[in-house]
């Protein structure tokens, strides 16, 4: 019998949105993305990524990373991407999530 392709491949690790910490977050808690609301809600400024050693190396913080565009992309937010593994990394690897920046009055950059 046929092994399905799913089970044999890595899965992606589940991401958790925890709206009350404003952070996405790994399962287990040990790897986030954290957030601060901007101008009304409308604005995500995405201020620092954190993964473990023990669990870097894995992709694990580009899929924090496209969990917090993919809740900004559905929800109309728009995202400044303070956190330097952001703007310095995941955005150039990954320039479609380009259209969900910030771009509003001055070019808002956090002072975090």
């Amino acid at each position: 019998m046929a092994t399905p392709a799913a089970s044999s491949a890595a899965e992606a690790p589940k991401i958790v949105w925890n709206e009350a910490k404003r952070k996405f977050e790994s399962e287990d808690q040990k790897a986030y993305i954290e957030y601060v609301l901007r101008e009304n809600g409308k604005v995500m400024d995405l201020v620092h990524t954190f993964v473990p050693s023990s669990k870097r190396g894995l992709g694990l913080a580009s899929h924090l990373c496209v969990a917090a565009f993919n809740h900004a992309k559905s929800n109309s937010i728009s995202v400044i991407p303070t956190c330097s593994y952001v703007s310095d990394t995941f955005l150039p690897r990954n320039p479609s999530w380009n259209s969900v920046l910030y771009s509003g009055p001055g070019e808002m950059k956090s002072s975090i």
